[in-house]
């Protein structure tokens, strides 16, 4: 990769997710997925499209991993970190479940778990995701 001599000019990966959450007896749940690729454990998220906006871009990229329609209900924030040298930044926001899943296991995704803010603590790879739903739920990571 050739890296721009002005630093004003380097790539900037530009993504944007959810924490999805849904209401059961036993409390909120939020939506982690497993992508057979990476072989990680990770909030629903993806690049952003030429002419979306991120919340665009967040609920077209839940919806398509997880199978899910979903509202936007707040801004949960935000991490940042270098992919093969070059920065991305991935804005979160918060969601609520508007429908039934029709999630089928595929070649990006191929298990969708729903989760207590705990459990997703333990289960989520990568420290970025889990200082979110540590935040978001009151739970510490």
């Amino acid at each position: 990769m050739h890296l721009p001599t002005n630093p004003l000019e380097a790539d900037v990966i530009e993504a944007a997710g959810g924490l999805l959450w849904r209401a059961t007896p036993g409390g909120r749940e939020l939506a982690v997925i497993h992508r057979p690729r990476y072989d990680d454990w990770t909030l629903p998220k993806g690049h952003r499209e030429p002419g979306e906006s991120w919340q665009q871009t967040a609920l077209r990229e839940v919806g398509e991993e997880t199978g899910i329609a979903a509202r936007l209900t707040g801004f949960a924030g935000s991490t940042a970190y270098t992919v093969d040298g070059v920065a991305k930044v991935v804005l979160f926001w918060h969601m609520e479940a508007t429908g039934d899943t029709t999630f089928k296991p595929n070649v990006e995704v191929n298990q969708l778990a729903w989760l207590t803010p705990a459990e997703a603590l333990e289960r989520l790879s990568y420290p970025g995701e889990r200082e979110l739903v540590s935040k978001a739920s009151s739970t510490p990571a």
